[in-house]
């Protein structure tokens, strides 16, 4: 069974703390990390994603997340990433910017991880979302504040969310936009508190953690992958028809 960390964050300057992080993701049964650096827009480096693969036998991927209120930055921003391999997510409390990410093919996430993004969450969005098979991402971390009242706050919201999304039948994902390692937390206590506290039933909240983010990943290989020009069409080789 491998257990996904959809978005844990990382000091690029920081090796220790990057070892220290994974070290502790194996002891909580994750599996598979998807690593991003703690600055917006910072894309990890080769150098340390070759020092990364030489310490820990988890599965690594890498994200860049966009964070942009305007537009039409944000086409500027997503351009200039050209053909970059690795997971793409947009993060906005600008409705406009969420649709525009919503319509890009080139995004596969469009985050609603900061608890203030989930109040501009409607069906227009969901349903953009949708026709591009792309995520909307939300986050745990906002539901284990030490404060009551925001606790309480964030977990309607995300409540409110959560039942929104099954209902438009649009992928999502769960994951930490963790920055300390003292938040990580067990994938099965988490599953756990989803379908205590947020009412969705344990099967999926299981999933949330084990096959949404595959799911992801699949996107992300069929954009980068050339070859295929859309959902189920896939252009075959010379080579491939004269071994098959």
């Amino acid at each position: 069974m491998s257990y996904f960390e959809s978005r844990l964050r990382i000091n690029i300057n920081d090796f220790q703390d990057i070892k220290d992080k994974l070290q502790l993701c194996k002891v909580l049964g994750i599996n598979i990390v998807i690593l991003e650096s703690i600055t917006d827009e910072n894309i990890v480096p080769q150098q340390l994603r070759n020092k990364i693969d030489e310490i820990t036998d988890l599965k690594i991927y890498y994200r860049i997340n966009i964070k942009q209120e305007r537009k039409e930055n944000l086409k500027k921003k997503i351009k200039a990433l050209g053909n970059l391999s690795d997971i793409i997510s947009v993060e906005s409390l600008n409705k406009d910017t969420q649709i525009s990410a919503a319509k890009d093919a080139r995004v596969d996430i469009v985050s609603f991880s900061d608890p203030n993004a989930l109040k501009t969450l409607a069906p227009g969005i969901l349903s953009l979302i949708r026709q591009n098979n792309s995520f909307v991402e939300f986050s745990f971390t906002p539901v284990l504040n030490n404060n009551r009242s925001i606790q309480s706050k964030n977990f309607r919201l995300l409540y409110r969310s959560l039942e929104l999304v099954r209902k438009e039948r649009v992928n999502y994902i769960i994951s930490g936009n963790i920055k300390s390692k003292f938040e990580l937390r067990n994938p099965r206590g988490l599953a756990s508190i989803f379908n205590t506290l947020l009412e969705l039933p344990l099967g999926e909240a299981k999933k949330v953690f084990e096959e949404h983010p595959k799911f992801l990943l699949n996107r992300l290989n069929k954009r980068i992958n050339k070859n295929i020009i859309e959902e189920g069409v896939q252009l075959l080789k010379r080579e491939d028809f004269r071994n098959g």
